[in-house]
């Protein structure tokens, strides 16, 4: 079933993390010799690189590292925001990964790229998942499966790029439901997994180091994590103190941390103040309409 919607995506170039679900796309799709892309920051740790090598090297599947500097980072960041119109540090973190690779793809001329979405939310990848009390796990992961949404997508759109995403074929995502939680979440030896079924059953055709990897959100893995301390360090104490107090009292927007003062002003720059909607619940810190849901999509609050 999976390998059938791999091979019915039209494109040959693949966004590669090294990590479970894009390196059993790879694995399907090797005989096609697809053009793999992993998008790397130069200035950071990142942790993605060696096994988006060793993937390569299995499948002998060409790789192409696109390091990327603090300056296109902030770049990217930038028209992140100005796609998903929101300032969600952890969305934009890791989606800015996206947007160089779509972009990457765009600029090689590609009309499509290939994506592991949905892997994490219908087979119960999440860290967050995994120590979930075993009546609570399956009421969480349908919770989480009714909300999934792919970021993705918009920047594909907006840059003209099509994204497929193998794992959200419609069969696969009726299929993922009669799972049963416990097939989802499980110990393996004495630590325990999300994604156990998908990693159990591809242990024998991929590298076990990627079968039995850790969840590594895009953020770590490509480095972009370490914008939290960028902002931090070149961010003065006393004026994210001032600039905090202004806007909260001008705008009504409690801002947590450097980083998102930094996304927040770009995000208002282009879309101006957030108006709260007296007849819907909003976000205690930005006013957006949260639709009695514990994350805020649009500052990225959790819980609320």
């Amino acid at each position: 079933m999976l390998k059938e919607s791999c091979d019915s995506c039209k494109s040959n170039t693949i966004a590669l993390s090294g990590g479970l679900d894009s390196t059993i796309i790879a694995y399907f799709l090797k005989e096609q010799k697809p053009n793999t892309v992993a998008i790397i920051a130069k200035d950071f740790v990142a942790s993605d690189l060696t096994y988006c090598q060793r993937v390569s090297k299995e499948f002998n599947t060409p790789l192409t590292i696109n390091q990327v500097s603090t300056t296109d980072i902030l770049s990217a960041i930038e028209e992140t925001i100005k796609i998903l119109k929101n300032f969600n540090d952890i969305e934009i973190r890791n989606n800015i990964v996206m947007y160089l690779a779509i972009k990457w793809a765009k600029e090689q001329n590609s009309k499509g790229i290939i994506t592991g979405d949905g892997a994490d939310e219908l087979f119960a990848g999440y860290s967050f998942l995994i120590n979930k009390p075993e009546d609570e796990l399956e009421k969480e992961i349908q919770r989480v499966c009714a909300v999934m949404h792919f970021p993705t997508q918009k920047i594909g759109k907006a840059l003209g790029v099509v994204v497929e995403s193998p794992f959200l074929d419609e069969k696969i995502i009726e299929y993922s439901k009669t799972i049963p939680s416990d097939l989802k979440v499980r110990n393996e030896g004495e630590k325990r997994y999300g994604k156990w079924i998908l990693r159990k059953t591809f242990e024998k055709n991929i590298p076990m180091q990627i079968a039995w990897r850790e969840k590594s959100p895009m953020q770590d893995g490509s480095g972009t994590v370490g914008l939290s301390n960028l902002f931090d360090s070149v961010i003065n104490d006393q004026l994210f103190l001032e600039k905090k107090k202004k806007i909260e009292e001008t705008d009504g927007v409690i801002i947590r941390t450097k980083e998102s003062m930094h996304y927040y002003e770009i995000y208002r720059n282009l879309y101006g103040v957030i108006t709260k909607k007296q007849e819907v619940s909003s976000c205690p810190y930005c006013n957006f309409n949260v639709e009695n849901s514990k994350f805020c999509r649009m500052c990225g609050a959790f819980p609320i």
